[in-house]
């Protein structure tokens, strides 16, 4: 069976944008973090988040080493979700993965997977070291809009109803977002 199959791959559609808007515009404003080094990726990220209605704060590094130097600055005030790029410099995103969820003071950091990867035993080992999602990244902008703001609905929804605050790790099932079937 291929990732696709074994991960239930969630297809994302338009007509689920607005719904979902409608849900995460009640919050204030969401903190994001966004690790990439691709500045054309980053400002692709960047522009689909200001067309959504959704408010948020993003901030950008740019490599390993700044994410988790960034992360250790900022544990008293962390993102409420972590958009990392596999293929950083200096310190891979697989690397950072665990390194966060080895930490007691990062570990309830909420890691999505953003990357042009798409190797079942990657994908595999991603899920095993805690990320909560996984997302090839899409070419098409409204595409990236819409697992964007997928991902934005699951964590308020899981949140909201979670005394603590925290995220559980995503079921399998729903681990791969990707808008290819």
């Amino acid at each position: 069976m291929n990732a696709l199959g074994q991960y239930g791959v969630v297809r994302v559609e338009e007509a689920c944008y607005l719904q979902k808007a409608k849900y995460i515009m009640k919050r204030e404003s969401m903190h994001l973090l966004l690790a990439d080094d691709d500045r054309d990726d980053s400002l692709f990220f960047e522009e689909a988040l200001a067309e959504l209605p959704v408010a948020t704060q993003l901030t950008t590094v740019r490599d390993g080493e700044g994410l988790m130097k960034w992360l250790r600055a900022n544990a008293e005030a962390l993102p409420q979700v972590l958009f990392l790029d596999l293929n950083i410099p200096l310190k891979n995103g697989q690397d950072c993965l665990l390194e966060i969820k080895q930490s007691k003071e990062l570990e309830h950091l909420i890691v999505v997977i953003i990357t042009t990867s798409f190797e079942q035993g990657m994908i595999d080992l991603l899920y095993k070291n805690g990320a909560q999602f996984y997302i090839r990244k899409p070419s098409n902008f409204a595409q990236l809009k819409n697992v964007i703001l997928r991902v934005l609905s699951a964590v308020e929804e899981e949140i909201s109803a979670d005394a603590q605050g925290h995220y559980p790790q995503t079921a399998r099932d729903r681990f791969v977002l990707s808008n290819e079937i």
